[in-house]
């Protein structure tokens, strides 16, 4: 199968290569004036075509779609450099950005955030996935993506005929384009916080090394603690991406290639305070602690022994963090032949890596911890950090706030998430009866590999802020643990929590679009069928038995040594799935400068790991019991219109979605007690999205803003039938001032939203709220830029995700929020 996947990619290479030898290579006379990069960063981006997420690249306001193009100088300006924090700038995406630099979880349009990633939206990198599937469970699409100065510009598409253009990518598509050597020269940035531990540098640079031959190479390297104070370097590693393209009458060849090494610290949910009534609570720091400053993940939780899914005894290290690897190629082409257009795009990415994060499930009184966990008497004592060994005497003023989290590691081996993906297409005008006829048809190939162990190792740890929360033990009243160095069971809160998984994912879809334009009007439609195969097979937690290990060597075995989970029977995974998605629209062009469209599409979204269990698979056939469940139907219409005018320009969407999802489903009971659930339910989401911008000489605004309303239709509960989805706030919005001179640039990145439900029951409320990203750009000299930022630059306390569903009994919850106020300082130098 992998061998006539490449031979499909290779196919096109071969008509392109006569091409390339036969094309005789422009006079240098006659290549246009070429900008340096220093000369582009001072002009206005143009931003008047799109070509993600549809069959050729138009003018906008000739495309019956919603799309967004976010400039690398907006980028910058922004002050955020993880791809969660940039994507809440864009029109109608919803991103809880609170998990740092990787694992945001992005919706689109009104379309439910049931599990964590993004599972409707599609993040790419030059028009290809970086994961075929985006909501894998704790590694999203952004794991392996980041943003550097090889990147050009950043697009988006909503609804529309994403369905059809990309696989699993019914709610849209968001694009990071690279930078191909159109400029020349570059550019290096040094940055650095000014009041948090980060030091970080940019480049990027390109140009021609002949009249038809240019390239670009970029990226970063950076460490440091980060914003959030957690003790140790949690920050560390880098990217270089690069690229170089032959140029050819009526087309080009391009060879790309990715080398990503970063390990990133993880922000879980962290215990707050939360007092009054549902309707209008109050949410206030737990003594010692700061939710927006503080983290439990700290240095002092060091390394432990585990079983891995294999059954290997491994010694993990906490400061490893969410580990990414990456080392991709791909080819890319576009040629004509025989007044056909040709467009070829394939890439291969070896992506892998280790992942370690903390994921408190519970926060309850030190004093308890004894009688709540082994429901007998003991004490508690430190078990690492500087007071290791040393007896808590005083449990009940533990830190001031006498609390201790029951926690959990989940320390997962990413042996392969290799993405092997090919997009070919050929597309030709027709002119007819005084119109163009655009046809297009196009095949897409992809295989993407899920393979890895994950563990889930439970422990103790005291509730402190400044990076200094350390493991606590439990010991009996005879002097024997009831935990190993902090830790009190190795096999995951239910003891059988070990999982295994080890399946691939083929898709092979054939697609296809018409476009009719005549005078002002234009009608198209598009079509795809989705095939895929599911091969593999899967350990759950049920299929595992406990084993006794003394990992210390004492010769003694602590209780928590008896708890190591160790995989047994083999789950096999073995179904067919396909689905057909389909578009119709409608654009007509009133004048120069205005356009109203109207567009209805139905699409789908495949399952990955989220129905690989027991109860979803058939285990003597690795069947789908309910093949209903093999992907997820998502229905959209819409209609709107889009304004360019001079320095202004607006764009309007009314739009309607309806899906039926399932989905795993991280949720709290009565008690604060953290658990997964598998959620099947359908949800309704009808609203209207506003974009626009005006530029008045020095002067510039640009803004988006969402209006929503969504309702659960179908659950399992009755009682949540009618509710607002968790989470889905009436709006969000989003504004970019700025006073731009040639002197100095000042503005703001002000993103905001109003209130919503903490979960689907619809009780607890979690409060609207505004951040501000202020920066200042000086530029003193010629090629010589001084900036600052100021991220959240009033400390805004920011709720994104409140583990409770009403206001708890016990005063406590946990909670994930956006980090606090926090400022660098950069300087950037262009060649």
């Amino acid at each position: 199968m992998k061998s006539l996947y490449l031979t499909a990619a290779l196919a096109p290479l071969l008509f392109a290569a006569p091409a390339l030898a036969q094309t005789a290579a422009p006079a240098a006379g006659q290549q246009p004036p070429r900008l340096t990069a220093w000369e582009a960063s001072r002009i206005r981006a143009n931003d008047d075509t799109v070509s993600t997420g549809v069959a050729r690249a138009r003018d906008r306001l000739d495309s019956a779609t919603s799309t967004s193009s976010l400039p690398d100088a907006d980028i910058a300006r922004i002050g955020e450099t993880s791809i969660g924090a940039i994507f809440r700038t864009i029109p109608g995406i919803r991103s809880e950005a609170v998990s740092g630099e990787v694992n945001s979880s992005y919706t689109i349009r009104g379309l439910p955030l049931v599990g964590i990633g993004a599972k409707y939206l599609q993040l790419q990198e030059n028009g290809l996935p970086v994961l075929e599937f985006g909501d894998i469970f704790g590694l999203a699409s952004d794991y392996y993506l980041r943003y550097d100065f090889s990147v050009s510009h950043i697009e988006s598409i909503r609804g529309g005929s994403a369905s059809t253009f990309a696989s699993n990518a019914p709610g849209g598509v968001i694009n990071l384009i690279s930078n191909t050597g159109e400029v020349e020269g570059g550019s290096v940035q040094v940055s650095t916080g000014v009041d948090y531990d980060s030091q970080r540098v940019d480049f990027g640079f390109g140009g021609r090394l002949s009249d038809t031959l240019r390239y670009h190479v970029g990226g970063f390297y950076r460490e440091g603690e980060g914003p959030i104070r957690a003790g140790f370097d949690a920050n560390r590693g880098g990217q270089l991406k690069f690229n170089i393209t032959k140029d050819f009458e009526g087309g080009f060849f391009r060879v790309e290639g990715k080398f990503l090494d970063d390990r990133v610290i993880n922000y879980a949910q962290v215990p707050m305070l939360v007092s009054g009534t549902n309707s209008d609570p109050s949410y206030t720091d737990v003594p010692n602690f700061s939710v927006r400053n503080d983290t439990l993940s700290t240095g002092n939780i060091g390394s432990f022994l585990n079983l891995n899914a294999d059954g290997v005894l491994t010694r993990t290290n906490f400061a490893d963090g969410n580990r990414a690897l990456v080392r991709s190629i791909g080819f890319q082409s576009r040629f004509n032949l025989g007044g056909w257009t040709v467009q070829q795009h394939m890439r291969f990415a070896d992506q892998s890596g280790n992942q370690v994060l903390n994921f408190p499930l519970a926060v309850v009184p030190a004093a308890v911890v004894p009688f709540a966990f082994g429901a007998r008497p003991g004490s508690l004592a430190y078990a690492s950090g500087p007071n290791a060994g040393q007896p808590i005497t005083s449990p009940v003023s533990l830190n001031g706030n006498g609390l201790v989290a029951y926690s959990l590691i989940l320390s997962r081996q990413i042996n392969s998430l290799n993405n092997f993906t090919n997009d070919a297409r050929v597309s030709r005008v027709w002119r007819i009866r005084g119109g163009d006829l655009t046809t297009t048809a196009g095949i897409y190939i992809s295989e993407q590999s899920l393979d890895y162990g994950r563990q889930y190792p439970v422990f103790f740890q005291d509730i402190v802020g400044s990076g200094r929360s350390s493991l606590i033990d439990i010991r009996n009243t005879n002097g024997t643990f009831r935990t190993q160095d902090g830790f009190f069971g190795f096999s995951g809160p239910g003891g059988d929590s070990s999982i295994r998984e080890d399946v691939d994912y083929s898709i092979v879809a054939p697609y296809g679009s018409l476009n009719y334009r005549f005078g002002k009007l234009a009608l198209g439609a598009s079509m795809r069928l989705d095939n895929g195969q599911v091969r593999g097979r899967a350990i759950v937690g049920e299929s595992t038995r406990l084993s006794a290990i003394d990992v210390d060597g004492d010769g003694v075995l602590s209780e928590a040594e008896r708890t190591f989970s160790v995989p047994t029977d083999l789950l096999p995974v073995d179904y067919d799935y396909d689905y057909l998605s389909w578009s119709v629209s409608a654009n007509y062009r009133v004048s120069e400068i205005f356009s109203t469209f109207a567009r209805y599409s139905t699409g789908g979204r495949a399952a990955a790991d989220g129905v690989l269990d027991d109860v979803s698979i058939n285990p003597a056939t690795g069947d789908l019991n309910d093949p209903d469940i093999a992907y997820d139907p998502v229905d959209q219409a819409e209609i709107g219109f889009k304004l360019r005018a001079g320095g202004l320009f607006a764009n309007l969407t009314a739009f309607w979605a309806e899906v039926t999802e399932t989905n795993q489903q991280l949720r709290s009971d009565a008690n604060g007690q953290t658990s997964v659930d598998l959620v099947r339910q359908g949800y309704r989401a009808i609203g209207a999205e506003f974009e626009g911008g005006v530029r008045r000489g020095p002067f510039s605004l640009t803004g988006s803003a969402t209006l929503t309303s969504a309702e659960i239709t179908d659950a399992g509960d009755p009682a949540v039938i009618g509710n607002t989805p968790r989470h889905q706030a009436d709006l969000i919005y989003a504004l970019l001032p700025q006073y731009d001179t040639d002197l100095f640039t000042v503005g703001a990145s002000i993103v905001g939203t109003t209130e919503s439900y903490s979960q689907d029951v619809n009780g607890l409320i979690m409060p609207a709220y505004t951040t501000v990203n202020a920066f200042l750009q000086l530029r003193p000299i010629e090629r010589v830029v001084v900036s600052l930022n100021a991220n959240n630059l009033f400390d805004e306390l920011a709720l994104v995700d409140v583990s409770a569903p009403t206001v708890p009994a016990s005063g406590l919850s946990l909670v994930r929020v956006l980090p606090g106020r926090n400022v660098s300082a950069a300087v950037r130098f262009y060649f």
